[in-house]
């Protein structure tokens, strides 16, 4: 995509480090569920409404801030699979007319993702932040479910735990 500035924004303060590390320029901390609230966080740190935002959890709140913050005439692509239905401010889209795409993750650019990493363009390793062995399963399960950590691997070859 080629941006020149990066906006992320989570719950967690510990994946915001992460992203910064990464190379994200502008993390921003969500301490609300109000859309509009937190668009104007993303525009704030970033100087100016996003070109493109890639809303990635699916979530409600984040659908509208991706709408709110999203610059007229710009892109929102939905990655996030959240519920089936949610309210989004459907009327502020249109008028503005912010372009709204959805993208099933795997379909169409799965192969490009995988080429992307066995390059070396992108390196998802700092992401996985847990390893378990395959008799680990449920304490896997259980860290994730706690949210600790970014990604939690479960190795199914027993030489890699």
């Amino acid at each position: 995509m080629g941006a020149a500035q990066v906006a992320i924004t989570d719950i967690d303060t510990k994946r915001l480090e992460v992203a910064k590390q990464m190379g994200a320029h502008c993390p921003v901390l969500v301490k609300s569920r109000d859309g509009r609230e937190v668009a104007e966080q993303v525009v704030q740190a970033l100087g100016c409404n996003p070109d493109v935002t890639v809303e990635c959890s699916g979530a409600e709140p984040s659908v509208q801030t991706g709408i709110f913050a999203t610059k007229s005439g710009g892109v929102l692509v939905l990655v996030g699979l959240g519920p089936p239905t949610i309210n989004i401010p459907i009327v502020n889209a249109a008028v503005r007319e912010v372009d709204i795409r959805g993208i099933f993750r795997y379909a169409n650019c799965y192969p490009t993702a995988l080429s992307m990493v066995a390059s070396g363009q992108v390196d998802v390793k700092p992401l996985v932040t847990h390893r378990f062995s395959l008799e680990q399963t449920l304490e896997a399960f259980e860290a994730s479910k706690k949210g600790e950590g970014i990604k939690v691997m479960i190795h199914c070859d027993k030489n890699k735990a």
